[in-house]
């Protein structure tokens, strides 16, 4: 399973790892770079289905569903009907 958010789809992504360092001389560049997702696996529970359900959200996703509701939520996603 992917390191994905089912809320906001984040996922990792690669970019440069240059230090300041690096840019002022030209010299030694250290590649790429994987930047991670916060991912945080949650157990939430749906009060309109009156059960517990186990999702992987981000951060971000878990401020979403505190400001629109967690059914709201988990229901545009397509997680619940």
């Amino acid at each position: 399973m992917a390191r994905e958010c089912v809320i906001t789809g984040k996922r990792s992504r690669v970019g440069g790892g240059y230090s300041n360092r690096t840019r002022a001389t030209k010299f030694n560049p250290t590649g790429s770079k994987r930047n991670l997702v916060n991912i945080q696996k949650k157990t939430v529970f749906v009060p309109e289905l009156n059960k517990k359900v186990n999702i992987r959200v981000s951060a971000k996703g878990l401020k979403t569903m505190k400001k629109r509701g967690v059914y709201q939520t988990l229901r545009k996603a397509g997680l619940v009907k």
